[in-house]
């Protein structure tokens, strides 16, 4: 069994006149041995995004005696048909995870679905706000909020280009991007 504590979220610069203990929640998990389903690997997923926000903190306890093995996603991918190359990337879509060679990147739902989006229709050409209200969802933030995805998401994905800039109008999936989706895993 593990347990999730989630405490509420502190404001920067602002210091209590005293120790105040704030609600927490607690999630506990019965987990089996063996790999997690994609929707509870999404879950521990979500949980420690909240926790990298700094919004909580995520605190897994083991009240088992013997070691558990790590998360891995339940779904198996498929033989690879050469050696995966270091820049390739893929979108495992059904568990929502994204590979770059041999490695998992921790993407934040946002940035997946913006890499989704934009991997699904290549060679087209999106401006912020056509990226704002087909990912985000809504059109009442600053266009700028995509430019900072944009970004983290070069970051993490570091030696593979994959999101071009077309000046003075917006965003593209860069072509001959090293990229592909599994719809089936």
């Amino acid at each position: 069994m593990s347990v999730v504590a989630i405490p509420t979220r502190r404001h920067p610069g602002v210091r209590p006149a005293r120790p105040r203990t704030g609600p927490t929640l607690t999630i506990t998990l019965d987990l089996v041995p063996g790999p997690l389903s994609p929707r509870l690997a999404r879950l521990v997923q979500l949980l420690g995004e909240l926790a990298e926000s700094g919004e909580g903190q995520l605190r897994p306890v083991d009240v088992a005696s013997e070691p558990r093995p790590a998360p891995r996603p339940a779904a198996a991918e498929p033989p690879a048909e050469s050696p995966a190359k270091a820049d390739q990337v893929r979108i495992l879509a059904g568990s929502r995870i994204v590979r770059q060679g041999d490695q998992v990147i921790a993407l934040t739902r946002i940035e997946y679905e913006l890499l989704l989006f934009l991997v699904e229709r290549p060679r087209r050409v999106f401006t912020r706000l056509q990226l704002l209200s087909s990912v985000w969802g809504y059109e009442h933030a600053v266009a700028r909020t995509v430019d900072v995805h944009v970004r983290r998401l070069r970051a993490k994905l570091a030696g593979s280009e994959v999101v071009t800039t077309v000046y003075g109008v917006g965003y593209r999936l860069a072509d001959g991007a090293p990229i592909s989706v599994d719809h089936r895993s």
